[in-house]
């Protein structure tokens, strides 16, 4: 919710989904003691669309990252961390899911207060509306199957005969063709078939953000490992979009981010759900 570098886009994030629009809420206990004015007011000061409650605009499709889970609650990395964040400010959390593509433009016509699904700040997005921070890393890795020979650098797989899959319309395809310009493309509408083309031998290498590969590891352990390159091939960081001009709410956020990442809370969201190991955040906090 699909780094990371280079999206202007998003990943399988920034994919668009045919979801049924659906809302549903989910409320976090309000901080018993604020720490600050914001907190203290139950958001007055943030300029809310109703003061005292956090209304957050998501597309619940991207395990782990922010899903349903069985019983049709929200749940995963980003779930944890806006109930954290509620608390925090001390205002209810109100969880609207919808379609990806709607998202921004329901921000823009004042449906949400804060859109979470880990959004690219681009320059073209940043005309209609604000970003918070980062919040959520995204390392795009190149991967192949565990009995491969080809070898684990960039050069090994930018040649002509090689086939690299990615996700039809994501920053990966982009990335594979900028990367790996002497190689051929398979692009696939749907994620986990571009992952079983390498777990089946059909292709040599796949373009995938981390956590999806490590969510496909769970369910098809060791038929797709992420290659041992020093580096990942990309990593950008997916941010809360805010209403436009809105600087209350985006500054509040950002100190909430600040406060989470230097005091672990990040890291341990991230562990849990994401990946087992959390790329370096940025700086400035």
């Amino acid at each position: 919710m699909t780094s990371r570098m280079l999206k202007s886009l998003r990943l399988p994030l920034a994919a668009a989904l045919a979801a049924a629009a659906l809302a549903l809420t989910a409320c976090s206990g309000g901080s018993s003691a604020p720490s600050d004015s914001n907190a203290a007011s139950g958001g007055d000061d943030l300029g809310l669309m109703t003061p005292g409650t956090l209304v957050v605009g998501m597309n619940l499709q991207y395990k782990p990252e922010m899903y349903l889970d069985d019983s049709g609650n929200p749940t995963g990395y980003d779930v944890d961390l806006l109930n954290a964040m509620a608390d925090d400010l001390g205002v209810k959390l109100d969880i609207q899911n919808l379609d990806f593509n709607g998202l921004i433009p329901g921000l823009q016509s004042k449906q949400f207060d804060i859109v979470s699904v880990g959004l690219g700040a681009t320059d073209e997005r940043k005309k209609v509306i604000d970003f918070s921070r980062g919040y959520v890393p995204y390392a795009t890795v190149l991967a192949a199957s565990p009995n491969s020979t080809r070898g684990t650098n960039v050069d090994d797989y930018n040649q002509a005969g090689v086939t690299i899959t990615a996700l039809q319309g994501s920053t990966s395809e982009q990335l594979i063709r900028d990367t790996f310009p002497n190689a051929t493309v398979a692009t696939f509408p749907d994620q986990n078939a571009a992952l079983l083309e390498v777990a089946t031998g059909r292709a040599d290498a796949t373009v995938v953000e981390d956590y999806i590969l490590a969510e496909f590891d769970r369910s098809n352990p060791n038929q797709v490992k992420p290659l041992d390159t020093d580096d990942p091939l990309a990593l950008y960081y997916g941010s809360y979009g805010v209403q436009k001009g809105n600087t209350k709410l985006t500054d509040a956020v950002d100190a909430f981010l600040c406060k989470a990442q230097n005091d672990g809370t990040l890291e341990k969201l991230y562990t849990k759900w994401m990946a087992p190991t959390m790329p370096a955040m940025p700086e400035g906090c």
